[in-house]
């Protein structure tokens, strides 16, 4: 199905177009995503083996890292939004530029991201308030992770650059291997080297023994295996950012200022979002190891739900993106809401399913029976507030199709310190992870709702201004 032609083509969308669109789009991406929740799940299987204080020690430096992680990704947003709209209005010429700059301009932010990260790991730990059983961990995650930023973003960059052009499908079956070679490196490199059972076959696995440390490294090496091959697709392969000799390396002012105002709220957003996180993660920590430990679980548990919400969101910037650049808005009005109610919709159904699959859950995660029992609790509370979770992360993807993306950041910060925040310091006194979690579930639910308004009152047309 070649969604450009369709958007260029029809005068007018019937609801099935306006679906099979955001389908055709929408289920690679998803299916993409649910590889890497599983790949997840097993990453956190193998290392919760090793008791609950190497799950807290990742977990520990987990939301530090998803700062790092999104800051980069803003700044490839600022870039793909442009891409899918010149490919949207088919001009070639400055798809392959921008993607061009996004290559210089990302790998320099990951590197510099990098470099200060690898500077504050020894102190990082400490700074989260984790006990000495849990920094030597936590230290050893974190700084492999800041060392290898460069590639995941190269990575991050070309899967998105293929996204905005449509090829959704080549990029989620790309990433979906990645996951699978993440678990075997991670065989490879978290146990030492012996004999396993199976079918009562004993069989001899190599295994370099590195405990928390090989969990890092084994998700680089896959995110490098799966870096160059992205990278050579989309610099050689896709018609629309192809490469081709003789083609100038430089910065533009008019395409790096249209990535700084797309970017900088995105980034914003990111830093608000992760910010939060790690207060969360500051109030979570006096409680212990088990309470650690279940928080990391239950987030990692609740990816089940949401993760497909943003392989949803991802077809809704490409749709948006792509109609808003063909010059028309109303396509990307009717995109937009189609993807948020499948959004909401798909999120919802499978929070159901978690709600009772939960217990054997974590019984897969983790053998320590008090952090599976909390961490079922907990999640549990949670899971109410899936659907409107679907709201604000498929909306926010539609809106920056359209480069609206400061009413995003906005909304986010009000939400996250105007009402998790407060909520969240005060129950977590005479509830403890329950309240904390609680606190969470109301405040997903009111970002829910003021996008749904923002998706309802946006106009849909071109906010910036293309070439």
């Amino acid at each position: 199905m070649n969604i450009i032609s369709v958007i260029h083509n029809e005068e007018r969308l019937h609801w099935r177009q306006v679906l099979k669109c955001v389908w055709y789009l929408s289920i690679p991406a998803i299916l993409s995503q649910m590889t890497y929740i599983i790949m997840e799940y097993i990453d956190a299987a193998m290392v919760g083996s090793m008791g609950a204080a190497a799950t807290a020690s990742i977990g520990l430096v987990a939301p530090v890292l998803w700062l790092a992680y999104g800051v980069c990704s803003a700044a490839v947003q600022g870039f793909s939004v442009q891409v899918a709209q010149f490919v949207g209005a088919k001009n070639l010429i400055y798809s392959r530029d921008t993607f061009r700059q996004g290559i210089i301009l990302v790998t320099c932010l990951a590197i510099c991201i990098g470099t200060v990260g690898v500077l504050i790991s020894p102190h990082l730990p400490n700074w989260l308030g984790g006990s000495q059983e849990i920094y030597g961990g936590a230290y050893d995650y974190f700084v492999v992770y800041m060392w290898g930023m460069p590639i995941i973003m190269l990575r991050i960059l070309a899967t998105s650059m293929l996204q905005s052009c449509g090829s959704i499908k080549t990029a989620s079956i790309f990433n979906s291997i990645m996951c699978l070679l993440d678990i075997g490196f991670n065989a490879l490199f978290i146990f030492p080297a012996g004999y396993i059972s199976f079918l009562s076959i004993d069989i001899w696995l190599p295994g370099l023994g590195f405990g928390v440390k090989g969990a890092a490294l084994g998700t680089l090496a896959a995110e490098a295996v799966t870096a160059c091959i992205l990278m050579y697709l989309a610099v050689v392969r896709e018609n629309y950012i192809r490469q081709k000799d003789g083609v100038q390396w430089h910065i533009t002012p008019k395409c790096v200022g249209d990535a700084f105002k797309i970017s900088v709220p995105i980034a914003i957003e990111q830093g608000v979002l992760t910010g939060a996180m790690i207060v969360m993660m500051l109030i979570v920590s006096p409680l212990g190891t088990v309470a650690i430990a279940a928080n990391s679980f239950g987030i990692t548990a609740e990816a089940f739900c949401y993760m497909p919400g943003y392989g949803i969101a991802i077809a809704a910037t490409t749709l948006v993106g792509q109609s808003i650049g063909a010059g028309k808005p109303y396509f990307a009005r009717g995109f937009a809401w189609f993807s948020v109610g499948m959004g909401m919709v798909t999120m919802g159904i499978l929070a159901g399913i978690m709600y009772v699959f939960a217990p054997w859950v974590f019984e897969f995660l983790t053998p320590d029976i008090n952090v599976r029992q909390l961490g079922t609790e907990v999640l549990r509370i949670q899971l109410f507030a899936e659907p409107f979770f679907g709201a604000a992360i498929v909306g926010a993807g539609a809106l920056r199709g359209a480069r609206d993306t400061v009413f995003s950041s906005g909304i986010n910060l009000a939400s996250m310190w105007g009402v998790r925040m407060p909520l969240a310091l005060y129950l977590v006194g005479s509830h403890g992870l329950h309240g904390v979690w609680m606190a969470m579930c109301i405040e997903v639910c009111v970002r829910g709702m003021l996008f749904l308004f923002r998706v309802h009152r946006q106009k849909w047309n071109n906010r910036g201004s293309m070439v």
